[in-house]
């Protein structure tokens, strides 16, 4: 079976054992919410929000009740930039979130008129860096899945915090080699 990034990143989210993913719906990761319902079967389970606050304030409060991360997909730029007061609050109170972002492509040339440009940007993590836990934009496929050995205890060890993932236009349509 073909396998494309996004897959591999609900398996990422699978093995991790995320129940949730809340999301505000768009093109960003258009790849990955495909592969969350037609790839895992709705595994993780995706909480559909009207905004980006919304979709951050209830990873935090899932996490806030059970003490278990759930993750949040976020547009690049504009959409970080709305959850960001989100991840803030989730920050302060030391709870485990997974902030998952997408960015239009990293070659200008492959860009669409206006769109691409005005959601992309080189390290999508920089405007939260300073209150996340650690964060990363992994290019391709094979840097997702290198992930998952060094990160599966990410939520567990102290200070708990958000991270987050972003990853680029090109790697979310690229099929792996079914690893």
């Amino acid at each position: 079976m073909r396998k494309y990034v996004s897959d591999l990143i609900v398996d990422l989210l699978q093995r991790f054992g995320v129940p949730y993913v809340s999301l505000n719906p768009g093109s960003s990761f258009r790849g990955l919410h495909d592969s969350l319902v037609n790839y895992g079967g709705n595994r993780p389970e995706i909480v559909e929000c009207p905004h980006e606050k919304i979709a951050v304030g209830i990873a935090h409060g899932y996490a806030r009740v059970t003490g278990r991360p759930m993750a949040t997909v976020l547009h690049n730029v504009v959409g970080l930039l709305h959850g960001s007061m989100g991840v803030y609050q989730a920050f302060l109170d030391r709870v485990p979130m997974l902030v998952l972002g997408a960015t239009g492509p990293a070659d200008v040339a492959l860009r669409r008129p206006r769109i691409d440009w005005d959601h992309t940007a080189l390290l999508q993590g920089t405007a939260v860096r300073d209150l996340v836990k650690w964060t990363t934009s992994p290019w391709g496929w094979t840097r997702w899945w290198s992930l998952s050995p060094g990160v599966t205890g990410w939520r567990a060890r102290n200070p708990l915090a958000p991270c987050t993932f972003a990853t680029t236009w090109p790697s979310r349509r690229r099929s792996s080699s079914g690893r």
